[in-house]
């Protein structure tokens, strides 16, 4: 092992680990936030019902949930794999190989998907034109496209199950040559390449220049509700651009220059660790996103540990005065 291979296993370990532990307490928060925003009909007041105008939060709710399926397995395993140059066997091959990947393009594309369906909700739902502004589907209509998603690429990654296997050098590997193409062209160039980025990339532009043609830039000296949802959502779509041109670049160069992905180089195996951090990048920081760049998303999270401390202090005083009226009585 040369010093270049040493530096991408340390790499992967370090950061790897901090990337597991930030990424579910984030995506926790997450799933607790956009839960609250998704049901606040019920339970908000007059003033928030700006959120009530989309479902964004529904679309987010779905995206955490899946970025804290990809992080509590695939990048674990990854970890194992990249970091402590664990070997699969036969034994374990249906565990680290068929069912990792298998959540792995699941989860991780029905979290883009959702993203790409909220930034586009984002638009419609900021746009001047009435016409655009009643395309923005219901909550119902909302639900039924997030049921859809999920099972189309639940159906569609089941090949992922049966075509993936142990190769000589103990990694999982495509045993069809033929499935191996479309694998490396569908999943990781198309679907979570060029589609999401050049997706993304046009709603956003769009998004901006409709809110800088908003005149409803202030509320009460901060940015207006529907202003910061929306710069929330152009923020993660602008981390996730950046953070999968890597990732698609690698597996550009798997089809068109390189054909043995085991045949790697120090340099070649040093990029694939970087891209496989950028790759996680978007599940493990969008919590931490949304807290820096929106108010409302921050204010949310303080009561919800505002409330936590306020229950342990009265559930300390309850004791406590319990405890001193059985003193007084003995």
């Amino acid at each position: 092992m040369n010093h270049l291979e040493f530096i991408s296993h340390q790499l992967m370990i370090i950061i790897g680990i901090f990337m597991y532990i930030f990424g579910t307490i984030g995506n926790l928060l997450n799933i607790y936030v956009f839960y609250i925003w998704s049901h606040s009909k019920k339970h908000t007041r007059k003033s928030s019902n700006s959120y009530r105008t989309s479902n964004s939060s529904l679309y987010l709710l779905t995206a955490s949930i899946g970025n804290l399926v990809l992080i509590l397995y695939p990048l674990s395993t990854r970890i194992i794999f990249d970091g402590f140059q664990y070997s699969v066997t036969n034994n374990t091959v249906a565990i680290l190989c068929r069912i990792r990947y298998y959540i792995l393009h699941t989860s991780d594309l029905m979290s883009i998907t959702c993203i790409c369906m909220a930034t586009f909700d984002r638009y419609l739902i900021s746009s001047r034109k009435a016409r655009l502004r009643r395309l923005s589907t219901t909550k119902k209509r909302t639900k039924q496209t997030i049921f859809i998603i999920t099972c189309l690429y639940s159906l569609h990654s089941i090949p992922l199950a049966y075509f993936f296997d142990v190769s000589g050098t103990g990694q999982c590997s495509i045993s069809s040559r033929t499935y191996l193409y479309y694998y490396l062209w569908t999943f990781q160039i198309i679907l979570r390449g060029l589609l999401p980025i050049s997706f993304l990339t046009i709603v956003c532009l769009l998004t901006f220049k409709q809110l800088n043609k908003n005149k409803r830039v202030k509320y009460n000296g901060h940015l207006s509700r529907e202003k910061q949802f929306s710069r929330m959502l152009l923020l993660i779509s602008f981390a996730i651009v950046l953070s999968s041109i890597p990732y698609c670049i690698e597996h550009i160069y798997y089809v068109m220059i390189s054909d043995n992905r085991s045949d790697q180089s120090s340099l070649t195996y040093f990029y694939h660790v970087i891209s496989s951090i950028l790759f996680y990048t978007n599940a493990v920081t969008s919590f931490y996103i949304f807290y820096i760049s929106t108010p409302n998303f921050r204010a949310q999270v303080q009561r919800l540990i505002y409330s936590q401390r306020n229950l342990h202090h009265r559930t300390s005083k309850q004791i406590k005065i319990i405890v001193i009226e059985r003193n007084s009585r003995i």
